[in-house]
């Protein structure tokens, strides 16, 4: 090869790299947090506005983060009457012999001793106890196969995707002795993606919120003398403190690595939090959890805040009306029920604009909504659409969020038949007099 071709070669190369550059510079400005996990997600609780993140529709290992499920059960279990906190439970030998492998995070449980239901529910959501997660389902379902079954149909219920419940606790089934739930392996393991974890997260907190009185203990002493810390070093007087961390749930085993769902309130705004499989290079399951959440909480708050961007009432300009057929009125007034707040990044406000998403099933085929109905019937949503040059994440729910209902600002009453037949004979003359215009106008063109 000679000295032309050598130096073109190695000009092409150096061009080449150069090139390179500029599109590693990119991929890296287009991540504004680097979060040392498999998967990790920031949503504002609220409005369910994902603020970062990064491979979170993949389905993984969660380990006792699976508890949130089980709490969300238990609790409405409670709330519905089902079950009362008072209510007592003697251990089986199946729950016996998980509660003393000490090795598992567990209270252990005597054989025969008497706990009520609000002594095993404590010992779970503080001390992610395995044997007291069990108990619960029994009592909530009769078996843990069946409160299994209960996991995956409330999973569907509340929206998640990517999901899999195979024990109440979050353990991998080998863990179980052999007593896997019927219908599972030992090889399965609760898997869910991050998304679906902070929308679990995100529906516990909003329907149960006395789910974070009982989180944010830092610690407690169970009936028997058993001490419980808390895992969640995030809580206040822990060694990886954060000010509004009040939950919720962490999870470590070997094929989930170290993970947890947070959430934290701070200047008037909630987020929720996720790491999945979180690492420092140590190999320690425990801190690098809370080091990589630091970041995401950091993130949301020092650049985010909850802003209201439209009031109650709101109209928008070119549909603030849609026409009634068959009443009263033949058009009523439209406006949303309640404010419209949104998690905005600093100095981004001006980039949300809203608009209308309109129900067609309340409407007939013409476009008309039909009479009677009341005041305040709902007819659709309003929703915000971004326009600025930040990466968009979208919603726990998907592209569209942080809505409000868009309502009649009236009702309106049907009209009777003499009014209606009326209407329809002066429509019949005004088509026909138009027909005659058009007509005479024609022998004149």
């Amino acid at each position: 090869m000679n000295q032309k071709r050598i130096l073109a070669v190695f000009m092409a190369a150096i061009l080449f790299v150069s090139a390179l550059a500029p599109m590693k510079q990119a991929a890296a400005a287009s991540d504004p947090i680097s979060i040392n996990a498999k998967a990790s997600i920031l949503v504002e609780a609220s409005s369910g506005k994902i603020l970062y993140g990064n491979n979170i529709d993949e389905s993984l290992p969660i380990a006792s983060m699976a508890k949130i499920m089980t709490e969300y059960l238990v609790l409405e279990a409670i709330d519905e009457g089902k079950i009362t906190w008072e209510q007592t439970y003697t251990p089986n030998d199946y729950t016996y012999s998980i509660s003393q492998i000490r090795e598992l995070s567990n209270v252990p449980l005597r054989r025969d001793g008497s706990y009520t239901v609000k002594e095993l529910y404590e010992a779970m959501a503080i001390y992610s106890a395995n044997g007291a997660a069990i108990a619960l389902a029994e009592v909530v379902a009769g078996s843990e196969a069946n409160f299994v079954k209960k996991m995956n149909d409330k999973a569907k219920e509340l929206g998640l995707k990517e999901y899999d419940f195979v024990n109440a606790t979050g353990l991998e089934n080998k863990d179980l002795n052999g007593n896997h739930p019927e219908g599972t392996t030992e090889d399965d393991e609760n898997k869910v993606s991050a998304r679906d974890m902070a929308k679990l997260a995100s529906r516990l907190i909003q329907d149960y919120p006395e789910i974070l009185e009982t989180a944010s203990i830092p610690r407690k002493t169970f009936k028997e003398g058993t001490e419980m810390p808390n895992y969640n070093w995030m809580l206040k007087g822990l060694i990886y403190e954060y000010e509004g961390v009040d939950g919720l749930k962490t999870g470590s085993t070997n094929s989930a690595g170290s993970s947890f769902t947070a959430t934290a309130e701070k200047n008037g705004m909630r987020v929720i939090t996720v790491v999945m499989d979180a690492s420092d290079g140590s190999g320690d399951l425990k801190s690098p959890r809370f080091k990589e959440t630091k970041k995401l909480l950091d993130f949301a708050f020092n650049n985010y805040s909850v802003e209201e961007l439209y009031p109650a009432g709101h109209q928008l300009k070119d549909q603030s009306s849609v026409p009634v057929v068959s009443g009263k009125e033949k058009e009523v007034q439209i406006q949303t029920d309640k404010p419209l707040k949104v998690a905005v990044k600093n100095g981004e406000k001006e980039n949300y604009k809203a608009k209308y998403v309109i129900d067609k099933k309340k409407l007939n085929e013409n476009g008309e909504l039909t009479a009677p109905f009341k005041e305040k019937e709902a007819v659709g949503k309003m929703v915000v659409d971004y326009s600025g040059e930040e990466k968009d994440y979208g919603f726990l729910s998907g592209e569209t969020g942080g809505e409000v209902n868009v309502i009649t600002k009236e009702g309106v009453e049907k009209a009777n038949w003499f009014v209606l037949t009326m209407r329809g004979i002066g429509g019949f003359f005004a088509g026909l007099w138009n027909s005659v215009v058009q007509t005479v106008g024609g022998w004149f063109s």
